[in-house]
């Protein structure tokens, strides 16, 4: 059996858990804004009329927010217990972000085909940059979580 985690353990969690869904919640809203509302490069189902497209957005958008809600609750009661640990924080939020896109171009773009980033252009550019900066996005986050995890 293990022992329960300590004071300083929970907080790391707490940390990294502000940070992801903090991560998560900024992509998706941003993904909502830009590519959905501004540009009308797609939909969140783009397999739809119409009104399907503008309901799966409107939950796409709920999520997101709940996830930065949630984030932002979870972040003052760290500042209330102060316990921020902003490198871990920030790390947390370019895992969440990074991991959001990479499943959002590799799982919702390519394996199920829910919507594609832009229609009636060649996609190999925008999808190279869309999972490119993801894996970057996680690969700095990563390195910024080992290294508060050090410290």
């Amino acid at each position: 059996m293990t022992p329960p985690p300590t004071a300083r353990t929970r907080a790391r969690r707490r940390n990294l858990l502000a940070g992801l869904l903090l991560g998560v919640g900024t992509v998706a809203f941003l993904d909502e804004v830009v590519f959905h509302q501004l540009l009308h490069w797609h939909k969140f189902y783009d397999r739809a009329g119409t009104d399907a497209g503008l309901v799966s957005d409107g939950l796409f958008h709920a999520f997101s927010w709940g996830a930065t809600v949630a984030a932002l609750f979870l972040l003052g009661s760290l500042r209330r217990d102060r316990t921020v640990d902003r490198p871990r924080v920030i790390g947390g939020v370019l895992i969440g972000a990074g991991a959001f896109q990479l499943y959002d171009g590799l799982v919702q773009h390519k394996l199920l085909g829910l919507h594609q980033i832009r229609y009636e252009v060649d996609l190999l550019p925008y999808d190279l940059t869309w999972n490119v900066l993801a894996v970057a996005l996680l690969v700095v986050g990563l390195v910024l979580v080992r290294r508060s995890g050090r410290a």
